[in-house]
């Protein structure tokens, strides 16, 4: 097949669709219910279809001098930049509820992706060193682990993607991809671009655990980028642990948002809204605790709510700020800890419901709590959903204490305008990323990442394209000469003064 068919549960392989093996299931759409097509779970056969490919595709990759690669991985990037993004955003907004402007707005960012990675992989090739010895040339060069597997996450199934997967091509790796299982027919779909490169170099895998685990322990794959629960990273570095194969784990987290009494309100409550409700909360980076200032408390409040009331609801493919989350159990989840949190003694500011007409599908309202304290379990788990936990604090020392005390450290926001505060903030947060006063904003040559349970390595920047190589000391001596410390040993070495 030339074009993909979300009718057709089917796999990527050697630059081209064809049907699975494997069983198919339903793809349902989260906030209808309705049907939108079917995927697949690969089978052993599948999974040693695309894994022969990609070996096959393995060497003449690697081989590739750094000019061509980057030019290969540019005219991918220019294919996505001029391809229409509606048939792969329609399908992320059918599957997983992502409103409509955010899929399109999440494709525009994946060309400077590969764009950069091509470049940074031609200037950071290795590195020379001052020898410790006279006449002799002595550096280091990166090369390729081999077969890399990317094991994604729904929420922005082709950015996320393409943060790994582009290091790793212009690393000289070639990828297998395993969708989300509630993202696989827009992740498909959007492999329609990866024919710009040779056959083989990227595959596409859908199913569940069981395909991702294959991946992780195969001996036919060399590295691992995996985004999900902390429970899931775990046993992925684990996995790869046991074999030597390095790995990339994002493992999402609980961050904290303080606001300042120095910090301009209205920016806050702004910025605080989007950094809390953005894609209903299911952001890996979105702030769930809010650490505020008792002397802006209740303004903060009373605007939070004030905008929480005011967001639309409703189908990703209409004029809605507001989906449904992606699965039942992902709104049970959300529904269970604020019902905790309401039973332990927070009070609800707003939302805290089904939205009245939409019990179909699974929307949440989004929810604005106030009196959280740390021992409920909303300050201490992810709660990946539409809701701001909002606690009082006296000073900025105890919003910063507070901010610490959880086992997460993936992101964390400020909002103050007093330059000292955001400095401690950088330097005192225990956490992977830090913004101040501009929430969840990422930069391709930076690094993203967590601290603590949060996960390990990075992607982005100079180290998520070291997180795809390897690294080779090389020693030439341009003449050959015996040297004065090798066997055997001279006389005098064995003096010893009386």
């Amino acid at each position: 097949m030339t074009r993909f068919d979300p009718a057709l549960a089917a796999l990527f392989v050697d630059n081209g669709f064809v049907p699975a093996a494997g069983a198919a299931r339903a793809v349902i759409n989260p906030a209808t219910l309705q049907q939108v097509g079917r995927a697949a779970e690969a089978e052993a056969g599948d999974i040693d279809r695309v894994l022969a490919a990609a070996e096959a595709a393995r060497a003449p990759w690697a081989r590739l001098d750094a000019k061509s690669r980057a030019r290969l991985l540019h005219v991918l990037a220019g294919r996505i930049e001029a391809a229409d993004p509606e048939p792969v955003a329609r399908l992320m907004s059918l599957e997983m509820g992502k409103p409509y402007p955010e899929a399109v707005g999440e494709l525009a960012n994946v060309p400077s992706v590969f764009r950069y990675f091509a470049e940074m992989a031609r200037d950071e090739a290795g590195r020379i060193a001052g020898p410790i010895q006279e006449g002799s040339f002595q550096f280091c060069t990166y090369h390729p682990y081999g077969v890399s597997a990317h094991i994604l996450p729904f929420n922005f199934p082709v950015l996320l993607m393409a943060w790994t997967l582009a290091a790793s091509l212009a690393a000289g790796n070639v990828a297998i991809v395993k969708p989300a299982e509630a993202t696989t027919l827009c992740t498909l779909r959007f492999m329609e671009h990866m024919r710009a490169l040779p056959p083989g170099v990227v595959g596409c895998l859908p199913g569940g655990p069981a395909v991702g685990r294959a991946l992780v322990e195969s001996d036919r794959t060399h590295a691992v980028a995996f985004t999900g629960s902390v429970a899931a990273a775990r046993s992925v570095g684990a996995a790869c642990g046991a074999q030597m194969k390095p790995c990339v784990l994002e493992a999402g987290g609980s961050d904290p948002m303080i606001v300042s009494a120095q910090a301009d309100l209205e920016v806050a409550i702004a910025g605080s809204v989007m950094a809390a409700f953005h894609l209903s909360g299911q952001v890996c980076t979105s702030a769930e605790r809010f650490l505020v200032h008792e002397a802006v408390h209740d303004d903060f409040v009373a605007g939070m709510v004030r905008y929480a009331r005011a967001l639309r609801i409703g189908d990703g493919l209409g004029e809605t700020e507001i989906g449904p989350l992606v699965s039942e159990a992902a709104r049970a989840k959300v529904a269970r800890l604020v019902d905790d949190a309401l039973a332990r003694g927070a009070r609800l500011e707003a939302g805290g419901r089904v939205p009245p007409g939409r019990e179909t599908g699974w929307f949440y309202e989004p929810t604005v709590l106030t009196g959280v304290t740390p021992d409920m379990a909303i300050a201490r788990e992810e709660v990946f959903g539409p809701v701001a936990a909002i606690t009082r604090v006296g000073s900025f020392d105890e919003a910063i204490r507070l901010a610490n005390a959880t086992p997460f450290g993936l992101g964390a926001s400020v909002f103050t305008r007093d330059l000292a505060e955001a400095m401690r903030a950088v330097a005192e947060i225990e956490a992977g990323m830090v913004w101040v006063n501009n929430p969840l904003i990422d930069n391709d040559a930076l690094p993203f990442g967590g601290w603590k349970q949060s996960g390990l390595g990075r992607s982005l920047g100079r180290d998520g394209l070291n997180a795809f190589r390897r690294s080779k000391m090389g020693v030439i001596d341009g003449r050959a000469a015996v040297q004065d410390w090798w066997y055997p040993y001279k006389p005098e070495v064995f003096h010893r003064p009386a």
